[in-house]
Order: structure tokens, then sequence, then C-alpha cells
């Protein structure tokens, strides 16, 4: 009897250890590829690329070379899919919604027109190239309103292949750092004034690191307002992501009388907005120090979930995928670029 409870025993320890593996080996899996993207994205070159790209690089590398592996695909689908929204949730503390406010309806009115136009503009190009439409939408969304952030928060909703959300990903961060090293090469040449320069950086570039990357050069007057121009972008972010829902809700009643899962990750969002603006540094002290490590976290979190996003992509179907959607894309980030610096001079 006592030898059969052993057994028992040490079956069920088996059998715990062998279910715990692929969650916690995928983790970790992940976790060692972003760690490596981020100590790549400190060197010289890759430091331009940001470590969100430079971990789905190795991750697609990886995948081809070696193959998925399915062994710990619990943990990476854990790491692509619940860390992905976590990170959503820690990024609402980037942004500032007072400072936003009180712009007043201006900056939203302009930064929203921003967003319709990058996506109206990127879908239409799309549609005559023949391109991916998944794809093409995503990279319209990045480019309107803040990069990698905003596809990965839109992808839920919008019912996105892993596949085609880590080759938005990577496109965005390729091409939004493409642009932003240019605007700084260009920046001695143009008959513009730091604040107007720095405007069109936030009101034109892709991500916050981009903005950051361009603006940061004309001094810190060019960087607060490329900064606070990126803002609207980013806040509009939220609306648009309550219009795509509307959006699924009715194609997929039409399609099949299914419903569409509210986004919780969004509300999240909100709260740590509405906290990181209204309560931590008022009513409750945060030194910027314990900030800054939440806001490296933050990254952190994505870049894991970025690399499990990336061993989806087979580089067999990425020339056929993704390269319309690209050309779609940077015909419509070259003149926004275009536009908004003759709104701005």
């Amino acid at each position: 009897m006592q030898l059969t409870e052993k057994k028992r025993w040490e079956g069920d320890g088996i059998h715990r250890a062998s279910s715990v593996w692929p969650w916690a080996g995928g983790i970790a899996f992940t976790f060692v590829i972003a760690w490596i993207g981020y100590g790549l994205s400190r060197l010289p070159g890759p430091d331009h690329v940001g470590q969100l790209a430079c971990a789905i690089l190795i991750a697609v590398a990886y995948r081809q070379l070696f193959g998925y592996p399915d062994a710990i695909r619990t943990g990476i689908q854990f790491a692509s899919k619940k860390l992905l929204r976590y990170a959503i949730i820690l990024y609402g503390l980037k942004l500032n919604m007072t400072v936003v406010f009180q712009q007043g309806l201006g900056l939203l009115l302009r930064d929203a027109g921003v967003i319709v136009f990058s996506i109206t503009l990127t879908m239409l190009l799309a549609k005559w190239l023949k391109a991916e439409k998944s794809v093409s939408l995503l990279l319209g969304i990045g480019t309107g309103i803040c990069g990698a952030a905003a596809i990965a928060a839109v992808s839920p909703i919008v019912k996105a292949k892993e596949e085609d959300t880590a080759i938005g990903v990577g496109i965005i961060a390729l091409v939004g750092t493409l642009f932003a090293i240019g605007y700084t090469i260009l920046l001695p040449l143009l008959p513009m004034a730091p604040v107007p320069y720095g405007v069109w950086s936030g009101t034109s570039l892709h991500e916050i690191a981009h903005v950051a990357l361009a603006a940061a050069p004309a001094g810190e007057d060019a960087l607060a307002m490329g900064l606070l121009a990126k803002l609207g972008r980013v806040f509009l972010l939220v609306p648009l992501c309550f219009i795509l829902m509307y959006w699924m809700k009715r194609k997929d009643v039409e399609a099949s009388g299914a419903k569409v899962e509210f986004p919780w990750f969004l509300g999240g969002f909100l709260l740590m907005s509405l906290l990181g603006s209204y309560v931590f540094g008022r009513y409750i002290a945060m030194p910027s120090s314990v900030m800054n490590h939440v806001s490296d976290a933050t990254t952190f979190l994505l870049t894991m979930a970025m690399t499990g996003l990336g061993l989806n992509v087979s580089l067999r179907d990425l020339y056929t995928r993704a390269l319309r959607p690209l050309i779609a894309m940077c015909i419509t980030s070259m003149l926004l670029s275009v536009i908004t610096y003759f709104m701005l001079a």
C-alpha cells in the first residue's frame, strides 16, 4: 500500500513537472532572446533600431534555422498574448492626459487628421497594390498612432494573426528608425525653427522613441514639443480601439453572429493613464527613478511578447505578404512627412 502511494506521489510530481516545463521553459526562452535583443540595442548601429526590432530579428532567424520550439509552445504563447496585454496596460503610464487636455481640441483634431490620413491612404494604396489587408491595416494604424504599441494593442481586436503582428512590428520599427535618422540628417538643412521642427517630428514620425531620436538634436524645446505632439496621437489610440471594436462586431455579426470580446487590457491602459496623470506624483509619491524602471520593464515585457510573435514568422511567406504593404506604408509615411512639414514650416 505504501509502495503504491509512493509511486502515485512520484507520478503526480513527474506530471506536474512535465506540465510546468512547457510554460516556464517558453517564458525563459523569450526572456533570453529579449535580453540578447536588449544587449544588441545598446551597441552602435543596432541602437538606432531598438530592442524590439533586434529581438524580433533574432526570433525570426531562430525559427528559420531551428524551427518552432514546440516543446515550450505554451510559455511562448503566454508571452505573445498575455505579456503583450500586460505591457500595453503599463504603457498607459507614458500618456500624460493632463498635458493632452491642456493643449485642447486643436491638438487632438490635428492628430486625428494624421491618423485618418495614415490609415485611409495606406489601405487605398494596399488595395491598388493588391497587398495583404491585415498587414496593411496594422501598418496604417502603426504609422498613424504610435508604432509597435498601437499594432500590439489593436491586433487582438481586429483578430490579426500573430505572424502579421510580428511582421507589422518589425517593419514599423525599421522604417520608423530610418525616417528618424533621415530627419536628423536633414535638420541642419531645413529652414525651420526648433519648436516647429519638434512638432513636425511628433506629428509625422511613428513611435515615441523615433520622435525622441529625431527631435533631441534640435534642443530641449524641440524635444518637449515633439513628445507633446506625439502624446495626442497616443491618446487617440483609445477611441480608435472602440471604433475598431464596433466595426469588428458588425462584421462578425453579419458573418456568423459571433460577439467581439471586450479588450480588458484597454481598460487597464486607461486606468494606468489616469493614475500616471493625476495620482502618482500628486497624491502618491513616485520617484522618477521608479517610473523609469517601470518604463524599462514595460519595454522589456513588450520585447518578450515580440519574441514570441517573431517565432511565428516564416520567411517563405514574408516576401509575398510583406513587400506590398511595406511599399504602401513607405509612400504614406513620405507623404505624411511632406504634408505636415509644409503645414508647420
